[in-house]
């Protein structure tokens, strides 16, 4: 029986980790963030950490894994490419999971420096809700610390964070999603904004549901759009995980 490593705290990743755990199919995961580790069961093995391509590798050979998941953020490409690699270097077969796409609505972008550029062309104010890690991007905006309000995961140095890079703490939505419509209205309501800046996150990521509350409000959306991917949907892996993995 193979033996698997899971990367990725996504929705995707604990949902493989759940199947192999109930199936008795041997599985650890690794994980970048406490929170990631929060949603898993304490019945399987977790690493926590964020791990550069020399750290994978270690951890792979150190393990003796036979298969490597990479069930990471469909945009963190950094970590996937790094993942790749990794197993290349160690002879493990790698299967990339596929988040399904979604529609782009509205004004979508390709990257960063276009996003930036778009949200300069107007004096709006926006909503970000696409975490913290856009917003060393975001203060390249003109006048963002009055017009970005940004919704992001509560934890113990994010305010801290968010204030060292000029950002207005009364303008912070420290929430944990998944969001419905009606919570989405509330924090378009509760910014006033006429922006909502976004991913193209998928279902799973609770993308149309921005989408409609934001159609509800009357406001704009600007998506960054996702990059090219090519993988397996969650549903194939689990059937070569049922299989064994050929």
């Amino acid at each position: 029986m193979p033996k698997i490593l899971i990367f990725g705290g996504t929705t995707e990743g604990r949902e493989l980790a759940e199947y192999c755990y109930i199936n008795s199919i041997p599985c650890d995961v690794s994980v970048a963030t406490e929170y990631g580790a929060k949603m898993l069961s304490s019945k399987i093995k977790i690493y926590c950490g964020r791990l550069d391509f020399a750290e994978m590798q270690t951890l792979i050979l150190k393990n003796l894994y036979t298969v490597v998941i990479d069930a990471t953020h469909p945009y963190a490409e950094e970590a996937s490419k790094n993942i790749k690699e990794a197993c290349d270097v160690t002879s493990v077969k790698y299967f990339r999971v596929v988040r399904e796409r979604s529609e782009v609505e509205g004004g979508k972008v390709d990257n960063y420096n276009d996003l930036v550029e778009r949200l300069n062309s107007t004096s709006d104010t926006i909503l970000n809700t696409m975490g913290s890690k856009i917003l060393p991007y975001l203060i390249k905006v003109n006048n963002y610390s009055t017009r970005v309000w940004s919704r992001v995961l509560p934890s113990d140095n994010i305010v801290e964070y968010c204030s060292s890079l000029g950002f207005d703490m009364s303008k912070l939505i420290m929430e944990k999603g998944p969001f419905s419509i009606e919570q989405n209205i509330s924090h378009i309501k509760l910014s006033g904004a006429k922006i909502l800046l976004t991913k193209e996150s998928g279902k799973t990521g609770g993308y149309p549901e921005k989408i409609k509350a934001a159609k509800k409000c009357e406001i704009t959306t600007l998506t960054l759009v996702r990059p090219s991917d090519y993988g397996y949907s969650i549903e194939q892996i689990k059937e070569m995980l049922k299989g064994g993995v050929k």
